[in-house]
């Protein structure tokens, strides 16, 4: 089972679906799911939806701590993948513009 954290993005219900067409159940559950909750469900993966928020507002939503603790694949999507940069340690910077689609990624 996997499990989608929804952080407000109008694609988390589009993401859950391609996840069932491809046979693996899929369960959408919002950011703030208690981590007791999210690890009674055993899920094998979590994906962490967009949002319309940005990391670098005060009042971002973010999950507990503990969600990000199990030890199962993270995959981040946009706000997600911001998240999931920040708590590994990165640091997300702001670009200088807007980007839809492929962009160019530079690890350093």
């Amino acid at each position: 089972m996997v499990v989608v954290l929804d952080f407000g993005s109008q694609y988390t219900q589009l993401i859950a679906r391609r996840i069932r067409e491809s046979g693996v159940y899929c369960e959408i559950h919002p950011y703030n799911i208690d981590p007791a909750a999210l690890a009674g469900l055993r899920p094998r993966a979590l994906i962490l939806s967009g949002g319309p928020a940005s990391i670098y507002d005060d009042k971002a939503p973010n999950p507990a701590p503990a969600v990000l603790e199990l030890e199962i694949p993270y995959l981040g999507i946009c706000y997600g993948m911001g998240i999931l940069g920040r708590h590994e340690g990165g640091v997300v910077t702001k670009s200088h513009r807007r980007e839809y689609g492929p962009v160019r990624l530079n690890l350093v």
